[in-house]
């Protein structure tokens, strides 16, 4: 399992991309997030035809903004390409499914629909309204090997997710988790929240500006992780 971020930066942080990964996952690749930055990067670096699956946190902009670009980019140019869009419930599924048809009137045309559950080794957690009013989000937990990953997705308040962590079979576990350095910020979980839980896991910061952390911050940011960004990868295709 293999997780490479595609940007690590929040909606107005476009110099380090919109969050995103693709995750190498059982075999598969799946595009973890496609904010409004990511279409242009896999185009960059010709990675669209690499995608399999897509999987989405929350429908807000920088999470979903290439969504429609992607799946067109595939239809149009990429022979045999035909991603298929993981959803963890029914209702889900139905709001991605109208916020794409207001896009390109016939998703399915593009796109396959699948439940979450029939890839086994992630679980969904449902965040509803702990990223923003009434907005359902969801944080997501990989399996696979003895090794569990997690990706919080954007989240106020991280009090649920650790508390399902300490429910789970203990296994080694790192989190890329969202935060922020405002603590007026309600819509990202407070970088100090995180502190007293690197006794209990790896926990590794993102969709942030990292020229803003703090000198006191502990938590070691995805974007300084060389071996977890796209540079990462695209040094393996030329090696």
């Amino acid at each position: 399992m293999k997780f490479t971020f595609l940007g690590t930066g929040g909606a107005f942080d476009t110099a380090y991309g919109n969050s995103a990964a693709l995750v190498e996952f059982k075999g598969k690749t799946i595009l973890l997030d496609c904010g409004f930055t990511v279409y242009p990067t896999l185009r960059q670096y010709e990675l669209t035809r690499s995608i399999q699956y897509i999987l989405i946190t929350h429908l807000h902009n920088d999470h979903t903004g290439s969504l429609a670009n992607i799946l067109l980019h595939c239809h149009y140019f990429n022979t045999n390409c035909r991603p298929v869009i993981l959803y963890p419930d029914d209702d889900f599924r139905d709001e991605l499914y109208e916020f794409l048809r207001l896009q390109i009137q016939k998703p399915e045309k593009y796109a396959d629909f699948m439940p979450l559950s029939e890839l086994p080794g992630i679980t969904a957690l449902d965040t509803f309204g702990l990223h923003a009013e009434r907005l359902q989000t969801y944080a997501y937990i990989f399996e696979e090997n003895g090794e569990r990953r997690v990706y919080s997705g954007d989240l106020g308040q991280p009090d649920i997710l650790f508390a399902s962590l300490r429910g789970m079979p203990p296994k080694a576990t790192t989190i890329f988790h969202d935060i922020t350095f405002s603590e007026e910020n309600a819509g990202h979980t407070y970088y100090k929240k995180l502190i007293p839980l690197l006794q209990e896991y790896h926990i590794f910061g993102y969709h942030c500006d990292p020229t803003k952390n703090p000198e006191d911050n502990p938590l070691p940011l995805v974007y300084h992780q060389p071996e977890l960004m796209l540079s990462s990868l695209v040094q393996e295709a030329v090696h």
